[in-house]
């Protein structure tokens, strides 16, 4: 089974209960926050929520007033997301080959969606990002900071799954966008919080 199998039936066993779980997380979250209030003020246009699960950051993005559509790989996620927020638009697809014109937006959001993509990937999600960006456009992700991949087994969404996750230092990812053709805009590390393994990353960059 490919990692994107592995990884689409994960996330579909847990959706409803995963939706559940964190949806209040962004309360609780002054960075997360932050980070996604600066994204909204230097966005102009369409705004793809890659990885958006059951469209949590998706709401909240059109809540600061960005037009934006969520992708997911997992069809449950998407089904819990087009139930919670009707009036937006949520596609299954990939990170790994957007189904979208190039330079169609003017953001993209990847909200620890890469986490489960295997280092050796990478630069085609990125290669994707910038595809579809116009020029101006940016791209934010947050990330797990560390080094290597784990393996958890994870019951806290009801039934348990297990996932590759990928931890990266800041500056593999700035080194991707770089690669990729993007500006540095911005980067922010931060130590774990009383409920998290390992510090949490954010980066955003700017297509020129």
């Amino acid at each position: 089974m490919s990692h994107l199998d592995r990884t689409r039936t994960a996330y579909d066993t847990v959706a409803r209960p995963y939706a559940t779980l964190l949806k209040d997380e962004l309360r609780q979250n002054p960075w997360d926050r932050a980070v996604l209030a600066a994204f909204a003020e230097v966005v102009t246009g369409p705004v793809l929520d890659a990885g958006c699960g059951p469209g949590r950051l998706t709401g909240h993005l059109a809540d600061l007033g960005l037009a934006v559509g969520g992708l997911d790989l997992s069809p449950e996620m998407i089904a819990v997301a087009r139930e919670t927020h009707p009036l937006l638009e949520f596609t299954v697809g990939s990170v790994l080959d957007l189904d979208l014109p190039e330079a169609s937006l003017g953001g993209v959001v990847a909200w620890y969606s890469l986490i489960h993509t295997p280092p050796e990937e990478l630069p085609r999600a990125f290669t994707e990002f910038h595809r579809v960006l116009a020029p101006g456009g940016h791209l934010v992700i947050a990330f797990k900071v560390g080094d290597g991949l784990r393996h958890p087994m994870m019951g806290s969404y009801g039934p348990t799954i297990e996932l590759d996750i990928w931890w990266h230092p800041v500056g593999f990812f700035a080194g991707l966008g770089a690669s990729a053709g993007f500006a540095e805009v911005a980067r922010l590390e931060r130590a774990a919080s009383e409920t998290e393994h390992q510090p949490q990353g954010y980066l955003m960059f700017r297509k020129p």
